[in-house]
């Protein structure tokens, strides 16, 4: 609550606390690969490290102009590629 003359600060959100709550919730995610305009990889955070180094579990590589998805099982993604992570909904 703020009172006059008083500002309210919002706190920063850390990138690797983001990672995390992903891996400790299970979520699955999706990841922009760098200059890959339609390709996506979907999967489960298992592991990763301070250089932004994923391991993924149950990756998918989703080709958005095909509209395919190809399974690539447990895979290691070099943070180098990495354009942007989100948490994707659970298809049923």
């Amino acid at each position: 609550m703020a009172y006059k003359g008083q500002k309210v600060q919002k706190v920063m959100v850390q990138p690797i606390n983001l990672i995390f709550r992903y891996l400790q919730n299970r979520s699955r995610i999706q990841v922009w690969v760098y200059e890959q305009i339609n390709v996506r990889i979907e999967g489960h955070i298992i592991g990763f490290d301070e250089y932004m180094n994923l391991v993924l579990e149950d990756a998918e590589e989703v080709h958005l102009k095909k509209q395919t998805r190809k399974q690539l099982g447990r895979i290691m993604l070099k943070g180098d590629n990495i354009t942007l992570i989100q948490s994707v909904q659970q298809q049923t």
